[in-house]
């Protein structure tokens, strides 16, 4: 049975885990070592049941410890080549990747890793490049999308086959304009290539959801601009609107920013 936890999910570090009976990867690693260490001692796992690390931009939230995890476990890190050298530019990754533990990924290109299909693909965001994943595993499909400006047609193909969706809502449209952040960063946040709002996000959700997916989690909440309850309710008024009834239709969760979820059961 394939498995997911979320060990954070914001500008705080963000980190995903995904895992069988015998096989597990990460999706970034932006949170510290030793409390991914603490985390998985909580839960009785262990990182060595970790095979794969996934990066989908080179942001710090994002990367801040793929060198330690990598060095520690001998861990096999993918990414695109533009965020392998964003990856090797950004000072925040004080230990930096060996040659040997790079793989290359291209977006539209899947790839199995051990009992992972994997196929990355494009998402718009002012990183050095970033993609979104979708991983197939006993008989299931999970896709993430994070840190994304705006909705592709590519993006729409990919919400559309899912089982499960983990996907951005950012930030709410009022709080962030009346907000403190500066004019310069609330111009970035909306633009084509900053983050999903929560309106957007559902009706991301709404127009292109499968019938039978059966879970959404909405990830990247900003603590500024969004709150957890503000983004779940925007989102569920949206799917009503369109027909879709949470609780009935689909299970809607808020992704913690600082703190684990529970084990969820993909089945």
């Amino acid at each position: 049975m394939l498995k997911f936890i979320s060990f954070g999910s914001g500008s705080s570090g963000n980190c995903y885990y995904l895992y069988t009976e015998t096989d597990g990867l990460i999706i970034d690693i932006g949170v510290g070592i030793r409390t991914l260490k603490k985390h998985f001692r909580d839960y009785g796992l262990s990182l060595s049941s970790i095979h794969y690390v996934l990066i989908t931009h080179d942001h710090a939230d994002h990367i801040k410890s793929v060198g330690s995890i990598s060095h520690e476990y001998h861990l096999p890190i993918y990414a695109t080549k533009n965020v392998h050298d964003g990856i090797d530019r950004n000072y925040c990754v004080a230990r930096k990747l060996p040659a040997q533990m790079k793989r290359y990924i291209v977006p539209g290109e899947p790839m199995q890793l051990g009992s992972f299909h994997v196929t990355p693909f494009g998402v718009p965001h002012d990183a050095t490049e970033n993609v979104g994943f979708q991983v197939e595993a006993e008989g299931v499909t999970f896709c993430i999308i994070t840190d994304a400006g705006c909705v592709t047609d590519e993006m729409k193909d990919y919400i559309t086959r899912a089982d499960y969706l983990v996907i951005e809502a950012n930030h709410d449209v009022e709080m962030l304009q009346n907000g403190p952040y500066a004019p310069h960063l609330k111009v970035r946040i909306q633009s084509p290539t900053g983050h999903l709002s929560n309106h957007d996000c559902g009706v991301a959700i709404a127009e292109n959801m499968k019938e039978g997916l059966k879970h959404v989690w909405l990830c990247h909440l900003s603590e500024e601009n969004n709150h957890p309850e503000l983004a779940r309710k925007t989102v569920e008024s949206v799917l009503r609107g369109y027909g879709i009834i949470v609780g009935k239709d689909v299970e809607l969760e808020v992704l913690k920013r600082k703190t684990p979820t529970g084990v969820y059961e993909l089945r």
